[in-house]
């Protein structure tokens, strides 16, 4: 495929720096996109902006299939380009494109029904709760078009493009820029706009405008050459090898959520402001996660030639690679985020009290960004060696039972207040990391030879 970054050789360094700079803008616009409308929830009322948070982490719950679409191509098509399959690699594009259309029509229907028990689940009676399962039952229509956008920006990451879903972003942004206070406020004298429901009405358009754009720049490269519109239908040995990588990668994603609904659940016991703060200090947070996004994404496909390649000791050094431009990242964005708290969290909101709490949020988020960048660099090389099932265990016990456990002791046994709560998920993240090392020091030894020095014996990549 001549239009195919080989990323099997060359210098891991410009790899890294060429995928992740394209995918960390086009990150950077999503979280921006998603902090405007945080603010314009914030312009309505606080009661908006805490419906908001817990309405769009109900819906994250389905778009996770999404993410776990995106990570199974860039690994099954990536590890097919690596061994110079062009055959098999378009097959496989075109079958998880018809795979994603399927599971994009189950969970447009299973939301309709579950979405409102979820957001009923962490909120207590009252404005917000009903804000919030309005917002939902609006965006569910948006459904297909994340599912799908997803899973052929993996197909186009499988071959070394980052940068066409980054200018889907970029284009949604300000598509959002407009959209959200012409269809929240109207034009003063001919339309009175929507309210809170504009916001959810423009995430609608701008995402379908996103997946038409990626669509249509997967149709231009080398794997949609030869398409036919029969290739689209499933194959049960080829749907099999698209779920066993998809569905570790989505369960990981859900049982994250899963923390988030701990979180919100103890959260509700401190009322309706501590909810409000977690949903805006999230987005903070993700500012200063998207050089880190970018840099543990580019890592998959560069993971997944590689080893697709046979080429053992570039798998290994492209961790440590990933890791060490990490560090130098967070060694700047840490200081920053603990001192500029305060500031960032005015910029979406007036309440007091959301901003203190919010400001607590970020100060103990702070000393644990860089064991995040570490993890997230886990879950991306054992997703490339298609092994994705240990990061659903490691997720479970990270993100479900060490959120659960460590908050109600901070909250419960030792009176923290909301404050234990966040040092609740800082502890079941540091305990989380020492597990996934563990973990993939294992897989490492049976796959590569060992992770941290060359074994006796590196095995060769395996073809399955």
């Amino acid at each position: 495929m001549s239009r195919t970054r080989n990323l099997s050789t060359g210098s891991l360094a410009e790899h890294l720096l060429h995928l992740a700079v394209p995918a960390g803008i086009g990150m950077l616009f999503t979280t921006l996109y998603n902090v405007v409308d945080m603010f314009f929830a914030g312009l309505i009322g606080t009661d908006e902006q805490a419906g908001l948070a817990i309405s769009f982490q109900a819906f994250f719950i389905f778009i996770t299939f999404g993410f776990g679409l995106s990570a199974a191509m860039t690994a099954l098509v990536g590890n097919a380009i690596g061994a110079r399959d062009d055959s098999a690699a378009s097959k496989i594009a075109m079958r998880g494109i018809g795979f994603g259309l399927l599971i994009s029509a189950l969970l447009t229907v299973v939301a309709v029904w579950l979405g409102p028990l979820l957001i009923k689940l962490v909120s207590t009676e009252g404005a917000y709760r009903e804000a919030g399962t309005r917002y939902f039952m609006l965006l569910v229509v948006a459904i297909p078009s994340f599912i799908m956008s997803f899973g052929i920006n993996g197909l186009l990451q499988s071959q070394g493009d980052t940068v066409s879903m980054q200018r889907a972003q970029i284009g949604a942004f300000f598509a959002n820029i407009g959209l959200n206070p012409l269809l929240v406020f109207g034009l003063p004298g001919f339309w009175g706009g929507m309210g809170f429901d504009g916001i959810a009405v423009a995430t609608v358009i701008s995402q379908t405008g996103v997946m038409i754009y990626v669509g249509r720049q997967l149709v231009s490269t080398e794997l949609m050459k030869k398409w036919q519109l029969a290739d689209l239908l499933p194959r049960l040995t080829t749907s099999q090898s698209i779920a066993g990588q998809m569905l570790p990668t989505t369960m990981t994603m859900m049982v994250m959520m899963t923390a988030v609904f701990i979180v919100q659940f103890y959260l509700k016991t401190f009322g309706t402001a501590a909810v409000a703060a977690y949903g805006v200090a999230m987005r903070v947070e993700q500012l200063f996660l998207l050089p880190v996004f970018g840099l543990t994404g580019a890592l998959l496909p560069i993971v997944a030639q590689n080893y697709g390649a046979g080429e053992i000791e570039r798998t290994r050094e492209a961790l440590f690679a990933c890791w060490k431009y990490g560090f130098i990242f967070m060694a700047v964005a840490c200081p920053v985020l603990f001192f500029a708290a305060p500031l960032l969290m005015r910029l979406f909101t007036s309440d007091a009290d959301v901003i203190q709490i919010g400001v607590s949020y970020l100060r103990v988020d702070g000393f644990i960004l860089p064991i995040y960048m570490m993890l997230f660099a886990i879950n991306s090389f054992l997703q490339a060696l298609k092994r994705p099932i240990w990061t659903f265990w490691i997720g479970i016990y990270r993100q479900s039972f060490g959120v659960a456990f460590f908050s109600w002791v901070y909250v419960y046994l030792l009176d923290f207040g909301v404050v234990g709560v966040w040092f609740g998920i800082a502890t079941s993240v540091l305990t989380g990391l020492l597990l996934s090392l563990l973990i993939t020091g294992h897989v490492a030894r049976q796959l590569l030879g060992g992770l941290w020095r060359r074994g006796a014996h590196s095995p060769i990549a395996p073809s399955d």
